[in-house]
């Protein structure tokens, strides 16, 4: 029995080595996983933001009153930045078709006069929501602004300053910020970034390694082999499994820690060990598609379709909450969706197995299913 165990380990070491010289010869996606895991990851943490700033705004002042200079003084920046004025309606809104505006507020004649008289005064507001988060974003900031300056207006009418207003009854709204006291958008999309990325390359290099035996014609080598399917594919996915996490530490401490100050709040070994789990599991999805896939093409191919339902279900652009009801259930399937949460938790929250257990289980649950349809589907190839 120990010389089968000796044997059994002395082919899974060759094999490894197999496969990882295998990859170290192709240069091209050697260049391709290092960009990923480094270059994509700075590009999506500093160049996607989730919040308003600068939004591009021109005034059209028709009273030119220090009442209306007053209100349109408060649109400033981060979130709006005025670029100009406009004099006629044509212009205001040829500059939103343009795309050279995404606001205009336009300011009514006799706006101060009416706001002095305690009279009703609309300032009209143009907003372009193409990008409808973004346009709703400018639509609340700049209602928001309007209404306090209304406010402030109507208690100096009134004669109320600033001491009688805070002896009004009040409601006090205490906000406490937490995991992400500044709320940087780069702290959640380099992560979500990193996990994406790690999900590609966990179903697509599975997948290829397979592939690329067949289009080299080593397949057939490998069936009159003294090894065993589980043989010939443990090594592919070890190998693949080694090289992701490599990227993922690349990942952080190369890009995310460094640069962008993401804390590390929990523990890194639990976090490279579900991490691990993870892309294992999720290499059956690649073995699914190197089954059906006779070249690297139809592989490639074949990856998308899985793997864009998986990011599109997993949460990390959409909260499930936003989500139709039947749509929510199908996100549970997603495995990413688990990791998501593992991931945040660990690296954010500083959860650690207790905390995480729900998320594991059903990460985990769903792993061996689909783990096991490609392992069951890979050696019905075999045969």
């Amino acid at each position: 029995m120990k010389a089968e165990w000796q044997l059994a380990w002395r082919r899974f070491a060759v094999m490894l080595m197999k496969e990882l010289k295998q990859l170290g010869r192709d240069r091209v996606l050697l260049a391709f996983i290092v960009y990923a895991f480094t270059a994509d990851i700075f590009l999506a943490a500093s160049g996607v933001s989730l919040s308003l700033n600068h939004a591009a705004t021109l005034v059209q002042d028709l009273d030119h009153s220090p009442q209306s200079r007053e209100l349109l003084a408060r649109f400033q920046q981060p979130y709006f930045r005025i670029d100009g004025t406009v004099s006629q309606d044509a212009a205001a809104l040829a500059a939103l078709d343009q795309g050279r505006a995404m606001l205009v507020l336009s300011v009514p004649p006799q706006f101060g006069r009416d706001l002095a008289n305690g009279r009703p005064t609309s300032p009209a507001m143009q907003v372009d929501t193409t990008n409808s988060v973004l346009g709703f974003l400018a639509t609340s900031h700049a209602q928001q602004i309007v209404s306090q300056y209304g406010l402030e207006s109507a208690m100096q009418r009134l004669g109320m300053g600033a001491e009688a207003a805070r002896s009004l009854p009040q409601v006090q709204n205490d906000i406490r910020v937490w995991y992400n006291p500044n709320q940087e958008d780069s702290w959640f999309m380099g992560i979500a970034e990193m996990l994406n990325i790690a999900t590609v390359f966990a179903v697509l290099l599975p997948a290829a390694a397979m592939v690329r035996e067949k289009e080299r014609g080593t397949v057939e080598q490998l069936i009159v082999s003294p090894l065993s399917p589980l043989g010939i594919l443990l090594p592919k996915v070890v190998s693949m499994t080694g090289v992701i996490l490599c990227g993922v530490a690349l990942s952080l401490f190369l890009v995310l820690i460094p640069v962008f100050a993401i804390p590390m709040k929990g523990s890194l070994l639990l976090f490279f060990t579900l991490s691990g789990l993870y892309v294992f599991t999720t290499a059956g999805l690649g073995l699914f598609a190197a089954t059906i896939a006779r070249n690297l093409a139809q592989a490639g191919m074949l990856s998308i379709l899985i793997l864009a339902p998986m990011l599109f279900l997993s949460g990390a652009w959409t909260p499930p909450e936003a989500m139709p009801g039947w749509l929510r259930g199908l996100m549970f399937a997603s495995p990413l969706h688990y990791y998501l949460d593992i991931a945040f938790g660990i690296l954010l929250k500083g959860q650690g197995l207790a905390d995480l257990q729900p998320a594991i289980l059903g990460m985990s649950g769903i792993g061996v299913l689909v783990f096991g349809a490609g392992l069951l589907l890979f050696r019905r190839q075999f045969d």
